[in-house]
């Protein structure tokens, strides 16, 4: 049917400007890895403000990654949990014991602030931090010797508000795990370097997030955010309100991504791209046209997978792998094997597709409705 023809020309150029996204993304990932970040101008006392939250995979190598920081200065890490039976509490009283000079405190601490159990935590460990310069991270990453230098070397440069990090996938030993992982690695990573490097987006993220007392106190504190999903975006633009510059050094740290099913995978990515419709409606619904190798291959089935569509799937193919061999030569380390991108893209689009419906998300094995405004709340459906 002509219909089905039209649709299949016009599905195929978005596939071709699909494939072109990828080689740009390529292109930016190499100009924001490639150039080393500044050396810290001083070396002041840093608090590590670390929320936990149950057992994780990894999770003690990941603490202990903060534990060897090639830092001169003095560091402070503050763990916090909400509840008293957390099986967290054990890998942070075992590491405490291997690292007894380590100058490390945990706070146990039920109260709530909000929907936002995350904030909450971070507002009961708050007291116990005493240094001017905090650095927010999430309890499922890893970071580099250099992590702590490159950090604080950007925060001490003018006009620069609060420094956030890059992130990997760092896969477990599964498949739904590494396909997380390549999801993180091939198109997150290369979607947040376009963004930034285009002025499109000034994303602020869990991984890292450095800023001084002085800044928390200027947004409002930690209070100001309990009821946002979006807690570490939320402070960004908080602290970009002010005038600031919120810097992204040239640095990756690892995301342990720990999906055991397909179920779970589709959830965790559900809650990501549902959280970013509702910060950036139009932006989301716009990037529906990087998917190139899904709309290749949709294409291909419409036009009957005559040469011209199965040329454009091939442009998808290729244009896709050439990024993520980028990726994978910048930071050293492979999310998951080239014959699954097909898959992983696949994944991505029906994620996507599903995203721009419904607003419940699963969150800690809780189910919460978000509202337009940014905010959410605990669904009464369970």
């Amino acid at each position: 049917m002509y219909w089905l023809h039209l649709l299949g020309v016009f599905t195929a150029a978005l596939g071709l400007f699909g494939a072109a996204y990828a080689l740009i993304a390529a292109a930016a990932a190499a100009r924001a890895l490639g150039t080393p970040a500044p050396a810290p101008l001083r070396l002041p006392s840093v608090t590590l403000l670390k929320p936990l939250h149950s057992d994780e995979p990894w999770l003690a190598q990941n603490l202990e990654s903060f534990f060897v920081q090639d830092y001169p200065g003095a560091v402070q890490i503050v763990f916090g949990v909400q509840n008293a039976a957390d099986p967290a509490i054990e890998t942070v009283r075992a590491l405490q014991a291997k690292h007894p000079d380590l100058d490390m405190d945990l706070v146990i601490d039920a109260r709530l602030f909000g929907a936002n159990r995350k904030i909450s935590n971070l507002i009961n460990m708050f007291p116990r931090a005493r240094h001017d310069v905090l650095i927010l991270s999430d309890s499922d990453i890893a970071v580099p010797r250099n992590w702590l230098k490159t950090v604080i070397g950007t925060l001490q440069q003018p006009g620069v508000g609060a420094v956030t990090c890059l992130y990997i996938g760092k896969p477990l030993d599964n498949l739904w795990s590494k396909l997380a992982a390549m999801g993180i690695s091939y198109q997150f990573l290369p979607n947040v370097v376009v963004g930034t490097q285009a002025s499109l987006a000034a994303p602020c993220f869990g991984s890292t997030i450095a800023f001084t007392r002085k800044t928390l106190e200027e947004i409002g504190g930690f209070h100001a955010f309990t009821g946002f999903l979006a807690d570490d975006y939320e402070i960004g633009r908080a602290v970009r309100e002010k005038g600031y510059t919120l810097a992204l050094p040239h640095i990756v740290v690892d995301h342990t991504c720990s999906e055991q099913s397909l179920g779970e995978l589709i959830r965790h990515e559900l809650r990501w791209n549902r959280t970013i419709r509702s910060i950036n409606p139009s932006g989301h619904i716009g990037s529906g046209a990087i998917h190139a190798l899904p709309l290749a291959f949709i294409a291909a089935l419409l036009l009957g997978f005559g040469p011209i569509s199965l040329g454009v799937l091939a442009a998808a193919f290729l244009a896709r792998a050439v990024l993520k061999l980028r990726i994978d030569n910048l930071v050293g380390v492979k999310a998951g094997p080239l014959w699954l991108l097909p898959l992983r893209d696949t994944i991505s689009f029906v994620v996507f597709l599903g995203s721009l419906f419904g607003s419940s998300i699963h969150w800690r094995g809780e189910r919460f409705d978000m509202h337009a405004s940014g905010g959410f709340s605990q669904s009464e459906v369970s």
